[in-house]
């Protein structure tokens, strides 16, 4: 099984570039210069050196040996919390700003959930000298204050989304129709695997460094380059693709993707798109989504400000019809569970997007020398408030 985009940005029938036409030469340009300009022996430089000097790469592969005892495996954890700003999203925010950079553009716009993409691209404009405006949803803005803060701090602009459920969808909506009146001075940095291509393909790709740090890494330690299973929280999916990236034609690794199934995945209340999803078109891309019987999008529920997205990435719907990957599904109860049990355990106190993974770990049937690595995507510094309402510590 040969898992890559082809040439129209499709993984089996999900992707493409669903656009209007005042986006068309901007998406265009980016389509016909993304892999040229990112494979440059200088751009690949000046990439490989922030990322080592300025994000703090490669990031530790830990042996989490207490959450091994419990679970009956060996559970290794790749720490992309202790990246600068504390995530998996400044690998992209920094690939996606340099490329901007070459293309002549000096304004930059994004959406953020959680907010760690936000602060991500923040923080890269800040470093590159370039303007940035983050939008953001009404409601992630209030349970997502510390970044916020951090945004402004670093210089950006944040501009609440106000319409529908005032999440991360309306963020996306209100960056596009930004980027539409706006073409020829700003590039969008999209954070996850979502939108029309090239997108889901460049930000994979800019990701991909997480894989290809698992494999020698691992290498070292157990003396083989691929585990028995990868597992990591999904939403749109970035961190999600950027840890299976170089395992997706390796059929020996299972690759389990964790949704958030919010109070129940038939409460009503749930991010689920895989299990409550079905075929459409979502900002600028044909995905599996959350919509009615009318083809309007239904909000979507997750405790979480980074998984409470109706869609889920083009390459992740392929996973899930081709039946490459393992999807589960966690609560908002379960999270948090997991959240305090990591920390207790292993003195790591996850972001609750990244939580959602280690929930799955109830779910599985593991091997007593099976070799599982989790990507701790994120840092759980911007969720304390939320660990305290829930109260469950």
């Amino acid at each position: 099984m040969k898992i890559a985009v082809d040439e129209n940005g499709y993984y089996g029938e999900f992707g493409g570039a669903f656009i209007p036409e005042l986006l068309h030469p901007n998406i265009e340009e980016l389509k016909d210069n993304y892999l040229k300009i990112s494979q440059e022996e200088g751009f690949q430089k000046e990439f490989k050196a922030l990322l080592k000097d300025y994000v703090g790469r490669p990031t530790p592969l830990y042996y989490a040996k207490k959450l091994s005892e419990q679970f009956g495996a060996k559970i290794y954890l790749k720490r992309e919390d202790l990246n600068h700003t504390g995530a998996h999203k400044i690998n992209n925010a920094i690939g996606q700003a340099l490329l901007a950079q070459r293309l002549g553009k000096h304004k930059i716009i994004a959406e953020t959930g959680a907010g760690q993409h936000g602060v991500a691209t923040a923080t890269a404009c800040a470093l590159l000298g370039m303007e940035c405006t983050v939008f953001m949803g009404e409601k992630d803005i209030d349970r997502q204050r510390p970044n916020v803060e951090r945004m402004k701090i670093l210089g950006a602009k944040v501009v609440p989304a106000t319409s529908g459920s005032k999440t991360l969808k309306d963020a996306t909506n209100e960056a596009m129709r930004y980027w539409i009146n706006h073409p020829d001075d700003t590039h969008y940095i999209i954070g996850s695997v979502v939108g029309p291509h090239p997108f889901p393909d460049m930000v994979a790709r800019f990701q991909s460094v997480i894989s290809e740090e698992i494999k020698y890494q691992l290498k070292e330690v157990e003396g083989t380059d691929s585990p028995d299973y990868v597992i990591a929280c999904v939403g749109g999916g970035s961190n999600a693709a950027g840890s299976f990236y170089h395992y997706l034609d390796d059929e020996s690794v299972k690759l389990v993707n964790v949704e958030a199934s919010g109070l129940g995945l038939d409460s009503g209340k749930t991010a689920a798109t895989t299990d409550k999803g079905s075929s459409g078109i979502l900002h600028g891309f044909k995905t599996l989504l959350m919509q009615d019987g009318d083809g309007q999008v239904t909000e979507p529920y997750s405790i979480s400000a980074g998984l409470d997205y109706p869609g889920i990435g083009p390459l992740h719907a392929h996973l899930f019809a081709s039946k490459r990957a393992i999807f589960r599904y966690v609560t908002d109860q379960e999270a948090m569970d997991a959240g305090v049990n990591l920390s207790k355990q292993e003195g790591i106190i996850p972001a609750i997007e990244t939580a959602h993974a280690f929930a799955a770990l109830d779910q599985m049937d593991f091997k007593q020398d099976d070799i599982v690595v989790m990507n701790l995507s994120g840092r759980g510094d911007k969720d304390l408030q939320t660990y305290i309402d829930f109260g469950n510590y």
